[in-house]
């Protein structure tokens, strides 16, 4: 009997005019999510480096109120959230729910009004948390205020989904559908879940940092993953050429997620006074996590074996596979790091979560993102990119960053972690210890900003299509990368 294949390789699509069609009426409000999101992404990762600065030289640039470390690091946080990875989805989400539904984009207009309305939300947030009004509550400084504008900025976006759904023809979709489908839906159930918890209900003081661990998590593994998870799976398809290795990995990867994850955050409450049970549930979730993790990239990148050349040569799957060999080294850390009664104190309280965090948005979510970014855009401005040269230096100091944050970050906080608990050194040596591991992720946040100053540079040369005019653009050629 043939394996089933329906829903491992995207159907298939319309004529070329049609299709073409379809990506020119998303045009404005993707290229306004990705150009918006570039903008964010390099403003993050300079209040990034200045906040690893501090953390080395707390004299840095002290005399100002605005750039104190308790100010920078969240405002960094937030505008990396919001500003970047959930622009990046957005635009990601919307031409693929219009490439899979077959149907043009109608409601650009009210998107694009939504997106205006996420960004000044956004701008008066990090005003807020820069002027030293934030709420404490971490990934969600941003006063009180800004929330329900951007609650409602999104309910305008998933709410053209949903519709766009329904417009979708008969029979069973590509299955990266409904990982996309499902970010959609999940997403307005985390954040008004956590802003009702925290800015409304209120209660006992635990039920803050309870919640805000719920909600980090639920972002990274119930939207920000499966919109990666969705999008590599169109993308190895389409330009792979060929249907998913696995259905059932693709189908553990999607139930994997919806099951385990909501189940994980309370792991960074450990000794807090708590109900014992919370902790380690929230540990043993992230750490089971990594099953789907692992179904996931290991579907995608098994699609792709024995295509290393033309992987070489397209800048979308070459993006893809450093994604999901980041979410490999993801699975791996969420097993090692976050072992009750083994590493899990040590990383409870030291650098090693801000990074586990970021290398989850960059190093797995962003990588994915950045290869989607190659493949749509083209096919939205009808030329190619300019400069393959400028597309290899965005992925090699990508990869090169990401990798500095992970190992500086991620394990030099465990070390830090081991020197706080040594209760016969001095402090000072897990100080020491704390400035050393923030010089390498200063680096990390370096090379990030020198890959996404021509990562930006090009998505402006596209904007005004500088790029080789091309009726069906596809890949680069070989020599121009």
């Amino acid at each position: 009997m043939k394996p089933k294949t329906a829903n491992l390789k995207p159907a298939l699509e319309p004529d070329p005019a049609m299709r073409a069609a379809i990506d020119r009426s998303t045009r404005h409000p993707v290229m306004f999510f990705f150009t918006s999101a570039s903008a964010w992404l390099g403003g993050s990762l300079v209040l990034g480096l200045i906040a690893m600065v501090k953390l080395r030289v707390p004299g840095f640039v002290g005399e100002c109120s605005w750039l104190d470390y308790g100010r920078l690091q969240p405002a960094h946080l937030d505008t990396l959230v919001y500003g970047w990875a959930a622009q990046m989805a957005f635009g990601a989400l919307i031409w693929l729910l219009a490439r899979l539904s077959w149907r043009e984009c109608r409601h650009a207009g009210t998107i694009l009004t939504a997106g205006h309305l996420w960004n000044f939300g956004v701008l008066f947030g990090l005003i807020g948390v820069l002027s030293g009004y934030s709420t404490g509550v971490s990934w969600m400084e941003f006063p009180a205020f800004v929330w329900p504008a951007l609650l409602l900025a999104y309910v305008a976006i998933a709410v053209w989904a949903l519709v766009q759904m329904r417009l979708r023809p008969k029979g069973e979709p590509f299955i990266g559908y409904w990982y996309a489908l499902a970010a959609v839906l999940w997403f307005p159930w985390l954040f008004g879940s956590a802003y009702l918890f925290v800015f409304v209900f209120g209660g006992h003081p635990l039920v803050t940092p309870l919640v805000d661990g719920w909600y980090k998590s639920g972002l990274i593994f119930l939207f920000f993953i499966p919109v990666a998870a969705g999008v590599a799976m169109y993308l190895v398809a389409k330009v792979g050429g060929r249907p998913l290795a696995s259905r059932s990995l693709a189908l553990l990867g999607f139930w994997g997620l919806a099951f385990i994850a909501p189940w994980a955050g309370a792991q960074r409450l450990v000794g807090a006074p708590v109900p014992y049970f919370l902790p380690w549930l929230g540990a043993a979730a992230v750490i089971l996590v990594a099953i789907p993790l692992l179904a996931v990239s290991g579907n995608v990148l098994s699609t792709l074996k024995g295509r290393g050349e033309l992987i070489s040569r397209s800048p979308t799957l070459r993006f893809v596979v450093a994604g999901m060999i980041g979410m490999l080294v993801l699975a791996a850390a969420n097993i090692t790091v976050f072992v009750p009664g083994f590493t899990l104190p040590l990383s409870q309280f030291s650098i090693s979560g801000y990074a586990y965090e970021v290398f989850a948005l960059y190093g797995v979510f962003g990588m994915t993102m950045f290869g989607a970014v190659y493949y749509i855009v083209p096919r939205l401005v009808r030329c190619e990119w300019p400069s393959g040269a400028m597309i290899r230096t965005h992925f090699w100091f990508s990869v090169y960053g990401a990798l500095s944050i992970a190992l500086f970050g991620i394990l030099g906080g465990l070390f830090q972690g081991v020197a706080q608990e040594d209760w016969k050194a001095p402090w000072a040596a897990a100080v020491i210890s704390l400035q050393n591991n923030a010089a390498g992720i200063a680096f990390g946040w370096a090379l990030l900003i020198v890959a996404n100053a021509f990562f930006f540079l090009q998505l402006l040369a596209m904007w005004l299509r500088f790029g080789a005019r091309a009726p069906t653009p596809t890949l680069l050629e070989r020599n121009q990368m």
